[in-house]
């Protein structure tokens, strides 16, 4: 968690460039993204001449060439340690002028984990307009500790949160406890090959890498688990190289040293080099859009005709996953129910051809402010053999969040996401049901086939899901709880008039009685 100091410190980081001309936040987080690059890979120069001096041996990684660029300027200017000392106006000179050129050149290795950040260089644009702007952030950062693996991380989080929060490009970042929830479903193993075909900020490949150094900290005591770790477990795809660049510094201020996070187009390119190459999916693909037949992939086109990106998306899924593979993914609620041949064909290939293994459905108000769209996650085994003898159904109503525009907090940090730091209350459980949610999932093929379906989990047996069309909404299934009014029987109606009559009767013979 970061501290409220370290908060202040990116928040007056930030208000600078807003103060300084740039309001544009994706642009402000890009230009801070650059320089987070920059000093890193001083950081990662001035490791390697330490080992050098220690070995008595010449550096093996040299990521700051000997001599200077093609304006005479010496390499070892561009260096975070040596242009922070220089007057503004020469700062603002070397850092536009040589350092961006010296980026984008194909002269720079990268350098351990800057490898993969390295290859989205090619087009940085340096937009920072004045000396004093530059000279205040470079100053601001330079504060800002980057040793931690966890501060760095939490702190790239931060800023993350901040275009989110901005409005516009939210579209870019699925909440962090829904990630983590389908992360959590999932299980990654070391053994995994992870992908998400939109990846974004790279959400979805960060938790999963803090998931396994949590629940499987002995992997990097493996030489063989570590590199896969490192070098061949984390795939991403993005068609912005904005999104590529921010996806990329994220990995790496997390710890994971060369992701492949790479251009390209998932819905209109062929996936011949990607097919049945991946063993978990995790991923939340655009949606609500519509592609030309002509600019869709064919080999996506032969598992199911159609236009809608979200249906592409999950053709796409199943030729990426090989036979085994599982995948979490978020869909809006028309793939579940609608009634297009395209929407019916793919339904029943998860069910029949595969093993879907449960559906999720969520708030509507989980990605508010940025669309109010019913969505739902859909969890599956690829097999190619079937596999679906029931499905799980989870009503998840609340995640611990307002689900108004605000998104505010509706308990204390600790009692928040997945796995809080200790039990709900059932007043607790009513505003997150997130690790009720992940504990039922747990027991989808014991106990919670004996839940009756008024109740917030079930399952449904593949036969009534057939009978149903494929109809894959929870309330399809659901059943509501009528309340049950006692109404007396007529025998007991006419022993209470019977009783009202005598006591009127008696009533009466008092009065005369007195009377008299």
């Amino acid at each position: 968690m970061l501290t409220g100091e370290l908060r202040s410190q990116v928040d007056a980081i930030w208000n600078a460039f807003w103060s300084g001309g740039i309001s544009n936040p994706m642009e402000v987080l890009e230009q801070i993204t650059y320089l987070l690059f920059i000093r890193r890979l001083d950081d990662a120069h001035s490791l390697e001449e330490s080992k050098a001096i220690v070995l008595g041996q010449p550096m093996a990684k040299r990521i700051f060439p000997v001599g200077g660029d093609a304006k005479g300027r010496p390499y070892s200017d561009l260096r975070w340690s040596h242009f922070k000392h220089f007057a503004p106006a020469e700062m603002h000179t070397v850092v536009g002028e040589h350092v961006f050129p010296f980026l984008r050149s194909g002269l720079l290795t990268g350098g351990g984990d800057g490898a993969t950040y390295a290859r989205h260089m090619k087009d940085a644009r340096y937009t920072i307009p004045t000396a004093g702007l530059l000279t205040k952030v470079v100053d601001m950062l330079d504060q800002v500790p980057m040793d931690d693996r966890d501060t760095k991380g939490d702190l790239y989080e931060y800023m993350l949160g901040k275009i989110a929060a901005a409005g516009q490009n939210g579209q870019f970042r699925t909440p962090r406890h829904i990630i983590q929830l389908m992360v959590a479903l999932t299980q990654p193993t070391p053994k995994d090959t992870i992908c998400d075909p939109a990846s974004g900020t790279c959400g979805f490949l960060v938790a999963a890498g803090e998931y396994l150094r949590e629940v499987h900290p002995q992997l990097f005591n493996d030489p063989v688990a570590r590199a896969h770790f490192h070098h061949g477990m984390f795939n991403g795809y993005d068609f912005d190289h904005t999104m590529l660049r921010i996806g990329s510094m994220n990995m790496a201020l997390h710890g994971v040293d060369n992701p492949d996070i790479r251009y390209k187009d998932s819905l209109a390119q062929d996936h011949a080099g990607d097919e049945e190459a991946y063993s978990l999916i995790l991923a939340n693909p655009p949606f609500a859009g519509s592609l030309d037949y002509e600019n869709t992939a064919k080999d996506l086109q032969a598992i199911v005709k159609t236009k809608k990106t979200e249906l592409l998306f999950l053709a796409l899924f199943l030729r990426l996953l090989k036979p085994g593979g599982r995948a979490a993914v978020i869909v809006p609620d028309g793939v579940l129910f609608g009634s297009s041949k395209a929407h019916k064909v793919l339904r029943q290939m998860l069910v029949e051809e595969q093993k879907l293994d449960g559906v999720i459905s969520l708030p509507a108000g989980a990605f508010k402010p940025y669309a109010g769209v019913s969505t739902a996650i859909v969890l599956f085994t690829k097999t190619n053999s079937g596999g679906t003898d029931h499905v799980w159904f989870y009503d998840l109503q609340a995640d611990g969040w307002s689900l108004d525009d605000k998104r505010q907090p509706l308990l204390d940090g600790d009692k928040l996401g997945v796995r809080p730091a200790q039990p709900l209350t059932e007043a607790e459980h009513a505003k997150n049901n997130l690790p009720d949610a992940l504990a039922r999932w747990a027991q989808r093929d014991g106990a919670e086939q004996a839940r009756p379906r008024t109740a917030q989990s079930f399952c449904v047996p593949k036969a009534d899901i057939a009978a149903q069309g494929y109809d894959l909404s929870l309330n399809r299934y659901k059943e509501v709880v009528h309340a049950v009014v006692k109404h007396d029987k007529p025998l007991d109606i006419l022993a209470k008039l019977k009783q009202l009559e005598e006591e009127i009767q008696q009533g009466m013979a008092a009065l005369e009685g007195m009377l008299k």
